[in-house]
């Protein structure tokens, strides 16, 4: 059994239940971990808060110094966080080797870009006065992290949360637990004790009580937009930061100049990579009315060839869903689709060569609109649903008819599109060309329901930091309109 991480030290903590961690392309048991309660929440709030004050005062250059050992450590453990990561997550060696390359980077990125400024001096008002605006950590800051990138969307919140001087509670998946516990032991043993906890368990037996908790100011979380809501309701009256990166319903368009070949390629990566458990997945696809069928037969036809299989064998090409309840989803949206008239070309069914694992076929589908729920709702799984449209400026509009707005994606070679499909698509972010393609100096999130936290760049450091003002006055003589009014202060 793994176990939590409070104060520096591997512990049981106060469970006395487990929770067991599935490979879910095989359904078999890989570990455990202690199933936490509340009085390990409160611990680690404690071992945290109490870090805090001396984790405030450690030089930027010390903790960037910090950081890259973190990183280096990261380089010597690659194949172990690797495989472990494909074990527990079920994503293909070659997108988990993706997503440490990530983890390894944005380390790396924050611990420079953290000691790169605090602040600005300003102009003053008086030569005898300085103002500043100070950067501030703002303290404990309790990370949730999801299951379909562990490990990525940790280090998006970790780092920046580290570089700017604020100390840490993780709330890993109880997925995907075991690969944050081998992170913390193999690459952040280093950290002072209480810098970084982790506590391991259920949402509202371990979150909830980091969100209702007055020494935690900063709640940072990725996940669905229901959970989200309820995050927000719980701090609401203690005016905490919220840091909510949601759901999304991401579209994509293909434009008339497209060529159909590449089209089927980058849109089936955009759709079916983590078997399309990405937040920024395509789930909307729209393509131009003259050129339906001939981009629907190249689509149907690469997606056809990809092959299903364990994360571990090198012929994969899509991994398992993560369990049960999310395929349980996709087959819902689809079944619901289909019977208010959607056509399935591809797909829409378990594979039966895959007795074992939550594997379900890439599903293309047609005849779709906007009344269904696989184009409203968040489906999180391998559906790719087409459908068409008269005029790119009715594409345009599509793509705003959604509720959610984290990405939208554009394949066209006519700047004039691209120009129109950025500046009037409401979403965070815009790839034209290359869909799915991040920048770590590039802010990553979304608008509208999606939330608006922004994750990597200097933005992705402002969500841990809090501004101060500072007017400091050198002459200490007193100042004309001070009281009394009457003259000469008579």
């Amino acid at each position: 059994m793994q176990l939590h991480y409070i104060n520096g030290k591997f512990t049981r903590g106060s469970a006395t239940e487990s929770i067991e961690v599935i490979n879910p392309a095989t359904e078999d048991a890989i570990d455990s971990v202690p199933r936490g309660t509340e009085k390990d929440a409160l611990a680690a709030i404690d071992a945290a808060k109490n870090a805090f004050k001396s984790w405030r005062r450690v030089s930027a250059n010390a903790r960037a110094e910090m950081m890259h050992e973190a990183s280096h450590k990261m380089k010597q453990h690659r194949d172990e966080i690797v495989r472990l990561l494909t074990l527990e997550q079920g994503k293909p060696v070659p997108e988990n080797e993706e997503e440490f390359e990530w983890l390894v980077n944005t380390f790396e990125y924050y611990a420079e870009l953290g000691r790169h400024e605090r602040g600005r001096v300003l102009p003053s008002g008086e030569y005898s006065q300085l103002n500043m605006v100070i950067k501030e950590p703002f303290g404990v800051a309790a990370l949730i992290v999801p299951w379909n990138y562990p490990l990525l969307l940790l280090a998006w919140k970790l780092a920046p949360a580290l570089a700017a001087g604020n100390t840490v509670i993780i709330k890993p998946s109880e997925l995907t637990p075991l690969s944050t516990i081998l992170l913390i032991e193999k690459c952040l043993d280093h950290f002072p004790e209480g810098v970084i906890n982790l506590v391991n368990g259920f949402g509202k037996e371990v979150a909830e009580p980091m969100v209702l908790h007055r020494d935690v100011p900063v709640i940072a979380f990725t996940g669905s937009l229901a959970t989200g809501q309820r995050i927000a309701s719980l701090a609401a009256p203690m005016m905490k930061k919220l840091h909510l990166e949601l759901g999304g319903k991401d579209a994509f368009v293909i434009a008339e100049d497209a060529d159909p070949e590449l089209a089927a390629r980058a849109l089936s990566y955009a759709a079916l990579t983590n078997a399309g458990q990405v937040c920024t997945s395509t789930e909307r696809i729209y393509l131009p009315k003259k050129r339906f069928s001939e981009f629907t037969e190249a689509i149907v036809a690469f997606v056809k060839d990809l092959r299903l299989g364990p994360g571990l064998e090198p012929s994969t090409d899509i991994g398992p869903m993560a369990g049960a309840i999310y395929r349980d989803k996709v087959e819902d949206h689809v079944k619901d689709a289909v019977a208010a008239g959607a056509k399935v070309l591809t797909g829409g069914r378990r594979p039966e060569k895959l007795d074992k694992g939550y594997f379900y076929e890439p599903t293309v589908m047609t005849n779709v609109n906007h009344s269904m729920r696989i184009m409203r709702e968040e489906t999180f799984g391998p559906a790719m649903p087409l459908m068409e449209y008269d005029s790119f400026e009715q594409a345009v509009d599509y793509v705003n008819d959604c509720d959610f707005g984290l990405g939208a994606c554009l394949l066209t070679q006519d700047p004039m599109r691209a120009k129109i499909f950025l500046e009037e698509v409401k979403a965070g972010t815009i790839w034209i060309n290359d869909p799915l393609t991040d920048n770590y100096a590039g802010p990553f999130g979304g608008m509208k329901l999606s939330g608006g936290a922004r994750e990597l760049g200097i933005e992705g450091l402002e969500e841990f930091r809090e501004t101060k003002h500072v007017h400091w006055e050198f002459n200490s003589a007193p100042k004309s309109w001070w009281y009394p009014y009457g003259k000469n202060g008579q």
